[in-house]
């Protein structure tokens, strides 16, 4: 096949930009011939996720027209999308080439994507996108309250909705995802749940001498890091120990977490963004890593990376975490309706409590990160490209 990637992202760090520096050589390996579309410019010093010598066409520097001209005149078998923001993009391929889109967040299913609420606290929302949704915008604090702002998004997802019955085929990372969107009106055959991957290599090492807590992510509301922050609290005077906690990453709540944790007597560090190789060994020093994400997580890629190293996990179960996540397998799925820092203080009790068994879970958090592979996705994806690329018009 000849595989044509469009995101409007590249070379920035991201998920969604280490999947496509995953996949996008994994299928050139297979004898699949790609192409990357993308919106921004490629930045000096940046480098493109696609293969040496990839054709790219970019919309930011050739124009709309002359871009798709361009990537159309590669004469592609099918497009593959990703986030595209102009959403004229996957419209206007849609009318000359099969069209796969991944679906890698709740986009046309949310008018602020982040499907949670927050006030009076925050939980998870499964409500279809309509008209209702603005009802609660406000009251329920789902995003941003700029009047513009709410209207623009409105409108998107509207349109990202509208476009689902001319995709030829969906994906998403997680059951639940896939649900969320024939929930919101997607085929149910054309939407497929390929799981995710590690995008980390490195081998499994012993427990570190005493417990140590690590979160790593965006330092946003939806993934409860003052949850987290609280619980580690509540669970260290109740197991009558402090429990050092590294909080990796960086956002809007870094400083009010931290104006938290001080608040708390948590014995937290913050130290920021880490590159690859500063997060591998994080993972390599923890006992345990935390998702306390309350919002639906599509994946939680996260945890699935902390067991290549054999590290297991604590989350909440919302969204797609159930996906890779057993409880008492690689780690401890707690109840998640609602997320409460109580309940996530009593997961963290029994883990320090409970050293053997702890130890016991770092093979089934190893165990399933190695079968959750790059080569296992990218061999259920391709049979849903060629199924697409076949696919009459």
């Amino acid at each position: 096949m000849r595989i044509l990637f469009a995101n409007d992202g590249i070379g920035d760090a991201g998920g969604v930009q280490n999947y496509l520096g995953a996949v996008m050589p994994a299928l050139a390996a297979r004898g699949h011939v790609v192409a990357l579309l993308h919106l921004d410019r490629l930045r000096p010093g940046e480098p493109s996720p696609a293969p040496a010598g990839t054709p790219h066409f970019c919309i930011d520097e050739l124009g709309t027209d002359a871009a798709l001209a361009a990537a159309l005149a590669w004469k592609p078998s099918l497009a593959f999308i990703h986030n595209m923001r102009p959403l004229e993009v996957d419209a206007r391929l849609s009318e000359s080439v099969p069209v796969v889109k991944m679906m890698h967040g709740y986009f046309g299913t949310c008018v602020s994507g982040q499907k949670a609420h927050l006030w009076p606290r925050p939980v998870p929302c499964s409500r279809p996108l309509g008209v209702g949704c603005l009802a609660h915008y406000g009251p329920r604090r789902c995003g941003q309250l700029r009047p513009g702002y709410v209207a623009k998004q409105w409108g998107w997802a509207h349109e990202q909705n509208d476009l689902f019955a001319r995709y030829t085929a969906m994906v998403t990372p997680s059951r639940a995802l896939r649900e969320e969107y024939v929930r919101n009106g997607a085929r149910p055959d054309r939407v497929h749940a390929i799981p995710l991957f590690p995008t980390l290599s490195g081998e499994p090492v012993d427990a570190p001498d005493g417990f140590r807590l690590l979160f790593l992510g965006r330092m946003t509301a939806i993934k409860g890091g003052d949850v987290l922050i609280r619980a580690v609290a509540d669970a260290g005077f109740r197991a009558g120990i402090r429990i050092p906690l590294t909080m990796a990453g960086d956002g809007p709540q870094r400083a009010a977490w931290e104006r938290l944790a001080t608040a708390r007597d948590v014995d937290a560090t913050f130290t920021g963004w880490v590159a690859d190789d500063a997060r591998s060994e994080l993972f390599r020093r923890a006992s345990l890593v935390a998702v306390p994400s309350v919002w639906p997580e599509p994946f939680g890629l996260v945890g699935l990376e902390a067991g290549v190293f054999g590290v297991p996990s604590l989350a909440f179960d919302v969204g797609g975490v159930s996906d890779w996540l057993a409880d008492g397998g690689n780690g401890f799925l707690v109840d998640g309706d609602p997320p409460t820092a109580e309940k996530l203080a009593d997961a963290l009790v029994h883990a320090v409590q409970h050293p053997d068994e702890l130890r016991r879970l770092r093979a089934g958090a190893r165990a399933v990160a190695l079968r959750m592979s790059l080569d296992r996705h990218v061999s259920v994806l391709e049979g849903v490209l060629s199924r697409a690329a076949e696919a009459p018009a």
